[in-house]
């Protein structure tokens, strides 16, 4: 059983900030993995974490290793574990599950009510080692690199908000142009979408969303996302929208712009309640909403792959930033300035 010390990102104070800290290697139960954490990637969420804003400080339980998105290899199983030997290269589902209630009972696992989730239920993978359920890996492809392998679990994301329906030859609005925003442009115009529309109010990610594959760029600032896309669409509105913004004005106007009878996907995360006119936006429209968590475990995780390995979806280019893990604030600096894509800390 490997012991020792290693060096790890901690979430230490209910306030701002992290530090880094030398820990203890964390031992594993007969059902878990040791894995020793060749590339990890800072996530919306953690940015949550980090800032301590009103989600976080309701949520999670500092002080605590945070992290939850990484690429690496298993060096020790547990006495129980059978998917999984020791030199596999994996990445993690972040959704540790119960399998016994309704949801996971029919196969619903990623909505399975009591879910609990790496990095933020859990000791986290911002750190040189992390102990996972065996359960929750997935094996990846030998030949893909760590930096791509990381980011599978947020692709997953963006996989799950565009393809919860039909896009093929479609309209599609991303609202909100972070790295799971960017992963979804070029998910939408993988499945064929007809135009996909990028809106923020950051150029910098504007201009990523256009290298993702983006047909239309929108400042949400600077012009009226109404207008444009009522232009875009012969009036008609837009038929698929993929909330990933969580700014209240923004979650407003992608339910005006949709068109009748379309669907919005939300996977961001308000701070605070959404006013919506629900009569008019929803009812009237007759729109499908639905709201995205995690990933379907592990449909999603097959597509991500897929899309990856066939060469549909190249998300280098909204990887922009690569730290040691010892500079993680110059990275999550970056990240709460907007003027960055993914980025990619190694232990």
């Amino acid at each position: 059983m490997l012991r020792g010390k290693m060096k790890a990102v901690v979430k230490h104070h209910r306030g701002y900030g992290a530090q880094m800290q030398v820990v203890d290697i964390p031992d594993i139960r007969e059902d878990e993995v040791l894995i020793r954490v060749n590339m990890t990637s800072i996530c919306g969420t953690d940015i949550h974490i980090f800032t301590w804003d009103k989600w976080s400080q309701g949520r999670v339980n500092p002080p605590y290793v945070f992290g939850h998105e990484l690429a690496g290899e298993v060096v020790e199983i547990g006495a129980s574990v059978n998917n999984v030997s020791v030199g596999d290269y994996v990445s993690a589902e972040t959704h540790i599950v119960c399998g016994a209630c309704r949801q996971c009972l029919t196969g619903q696992f990623h909505i399975c009510k009591n879910t609990s989730i790496i990095g933020l239920d859990t000791q986290g993978c911002f750190a040189e080692y992390v102990a996972l359920p065996a359960k929750n890996l997935w094996i990846n492809p030998i030949d893909m690199p760590p930096d791509i392998a990381t980011i599978q679990e947020p692709m997953g994301n963006a996989v799950h908000s565009v393809l919860a329906g039909d896009v093929l030859g479609k309209t599609v609005a991303i609202i909100g142009c972070g790295p799971i925003g960017l992963m979804a442009v070029a998910v939408a115009k993988a499945a064929g979408a007809d135009k996909v529309i990028a809106l923020d109010i950051n150029d910098y990610r504007l201009q990523l969303a256009k290298k993702m594959g983006a047909t239309h760029l929108i400042h949400s600032m600077k012009q009226n996302p109404l207008e444009i896309t009522k232009g875009l669409t012969n009036t008609d509105g837009v038929d698929v929208v993929c909330e990933m913004s969580g700014n209240p004005a923004a979650i407003e106007q992608g339910f005006k712009m949709a068109t009748n009878g379309g669907r919005i996907s939300i996977l961001s995360l308000p701070a605070q309640p959404v006013t919506l006119n629900i009569t008019e936006d929803i009812v009237f429209k007759g729109l499908t909403v639905q709201g995205i968590t995690g990933r379907k475990m592990f449909s999603t995780w097959q597509q991500v792959s897929s899309l990856l390995g066939s060469g549909k979806v190249d998300v280098k280019p909204m990887i922009t930033h690569r730290f040691s893990l010892s500079d993680f604030e110059k990275g999550f600096d970056l990240m709460i300035k907007g003027q960055c894509g993914k980025v990619l800390l190694i232990p």
